[in-house]
């Protein structure tokens, strides 16, 4: 996709009003104010300019064009985002694509083929009573709910879906790329309730069927979309284009195991549901839902499967500043959908009673293991000391927190657990992060600052300390609202506060990244290395 259509959708649609759909905004001067949507200012700091085009928002550093803020406010991906302002601003993709345009038109057959698929599946559930009878009364699915997800039925005939597609002049290739039929070039569904997989933008990309004749053998209950060009499980939230403007109202997002659970959730009132189905939690769900809010409360089950899956969610959820939680109050249902086939207001009561994941997952271990046994007492404060080591480790008040509690009932001094030496995984300790300039996307304010005075200001700074990824025209916006009234030696003593709050940041993380390796070494044992970097820190030291 060339710059051109990016061009004439910023022409066609003005910031303010495509920011306007989501902030209050008001005129200052020049530009327009407004509060910040991610932030908790009292007062605006989110500016916009409409001459620039661009945005910032001095509460949390971010800024961009209109692309950018929409990829940041609906916690989708950059295609997403044109083609969501495309359409708004009326400008036809189609005609930009240039050598992906072959690409782009054997995805549009795929969604559209999917989409004439939905509408077959929907048609067929309502002709079939018996069908209709599994749904609204034995799944007990309302009229609405099955409507907003588009539930439908594959019938049993094996060529039934594939026949009426062919007919409608999609070949047997497209039907093979959409995943919608088997290793025969039959339809894959059969004899399922089918459920559409949505892309972030409501468009449907897969699907899910669940078996309806529990009395058919050798087949799996759930059978899934394999992998296409428009389908990764990896990637997929199940619900969230449902769920997407509840989660934005309420700022919390509910992680459920299966799509069935989002079903029932949805319709018992709690809209904020999604699932990762199929598939582990991953970086990228969590990025997405990190786009939206830092309240993930997870709704898994409490065998040892659920725990490990809330193990490696919450040694991912500290890289994103997420608030990890656990609804486990089910009332002895086994699962959200059971609980709310039960009573919907004990699931909306469950999802407020939520716990600290941390502690939660604490709580199992005391459980698994048996603190009276010295094996059970040695299992367990390790397994604990592990998992308190993924606290970040400049959240010392959180760590403390549970390190106390975890000491506490072992029976144990703060010391003594503290000192306890755990073996991490090798290959995650060489991932040190060393927050660096250019090691890393994530820029401080202090660059950025900087950077705006370099660029609008009259400032003398060394070249090393300039940071040159930025944004012109953003930089321009963050000079004319923070410095554009200061004189040109108020200028120079920011700079140089700024250049040594920069030299001291990276400072800090050369210190991290060899604390980690001196770490690594010692569990290692290899002494030669740790007595190197140990002279290292002894030289960095010195700078400070």
């Amino acid at each position: 996709m060339n710059d051109a259509a990016k061009e004439e959708i910023r022409e066609r649609l003005a910031i303010e009003d495509v920011i306007g759909q989501y902030i209050d905004l008001k005129r200052a001067g020049r530009n327009l104010k407004g509060h910040s949507p991610w932030g908790t200012d009292r007062t605006p700091s989110f500016m916009v300019s409409p001459e620039k085009g661009i945005w910032h928002d001095f509460s949390s550093n971010k800024g961009g064009d209109i692309f950018t803020f929409v990829m940041e406010m609906e916690g989708i991906t950059f295609r997403e985002a044109l083609e969501k302002l495309a359409q708004q601003a009326g400008v036809e993709l189609k005609k930009y694509s240039g050598s992906d345009k072959a690409f782009a038109a054997r995805k549009q057959r795929l969604y559209e083929v999917l989409e004439l698929a939905t509408k077959y599946f929907q048609t067929c559930l309502v002709r079939n009573k018996e069908v209709c009878k599994y749904v609204f009364y034995q799944r007990h699915l309302n009229r609405k709910t099955v409507e907003t997800f588009r539930i439908g039925y594959a019938p049993m005939s094996g060529n039934a879906l594939t026949n009426f597609l062919k007919k409608r002049g999609f070949t047997a290739q497209e039907l093979e790329e959409a995943g919608l039929v088997n290793q025969y070039g039959g339809d894959l569904f059969r004899g399922r309730m089918t459920i559409p997989l949505m892309d972030q933008g409501g468009r449907v990309i897969g699907f899910t069927g669940r078996i309806i004749d529990s009395s058919i053998k050798d087949t799996p209950k759930y059978l899934n979309t394999p992998e296409t060009i428009l389908y990764n499980k990896g990637r997929h939230i199940f619900g969230l284009s449902q769920a997407r403007e509840a989660i934005r109202r309420s700022e919390f997002v509910v992680v459920v195991e299966g799509n069935m659970d989002v079903i029932s959730s949805h319709q018992a009132g709690v809209q904020e549901a999604v699932a990762t189905a199929g598939t582990a939690m991953t970086e990228n769900h969590l990025k997405a839902f990190s786009r939206m809010t830092n309240d993930i409360r997870l709704a898994y089950d409490g065998d040892e499967a659920g725990v490990r899956a809330a193990e490696r969610a919450i040694s991912m959820a500290s890289k994103f500043g997420i608030y990890l939680s656990v609804i486990d109050d089910y009332h002895g249902c086994k699962d959200a959908d059971e609980l709310i086939q039960k009573d919907p207001k004990l699931w909306q009561e469950a999802v407020q009673n939520y716990r600290p994941a941390l502690e939660w997952i604490l709580e199992k271990y005391e459980d698994k293991y048996d603190l009276d046994t010295e094996k059970g007492f040695q299992e367990y404060t390790k397994e604990a000391k592990r998992l308190i080591d993924e606290i970040d480790e400049n959240d010392t008040v959180l760590r403390e927190k549970y390190e106390r509690m975890v000491s506490k009932r072992l029976g144990i001094s703060l010391e003594a657990f503290r000192a306890k030496k755990v073996k991490k995984d090798v290959k995650r300790l060489k991932k040190a992060p060393g927050a660096t300039m250019g090691a890393t996307t994530e820029v401080s304010r202090a660059e950025k600052n900087l950077a705006a005075l370099v660029l609008c200001g009259k400032v003398d700074v060394p070249e090393s300390f300039i940071y040159k990824g930025f944004n012109k025209d953003e930089l321009a916006l963050v000079f004319d609202e923070q410095y554009g009234t200061w004189s040109a030696s108020e200028q120079q003593r920011e700079a140089e506060s700024l250049r040594q709050k920069i030299e001291a940041e990276r400072l800090a993380a050369k210190r991290k990244e060899l604390e980690d390796k001196i770490r690594l070494a010692e569990e290692n044992h290899d002494e030669e290395l740790e007595n190197q970097l140990l002279a290292e820190m002894n030289e960095l030291i010195k700078q400070k």
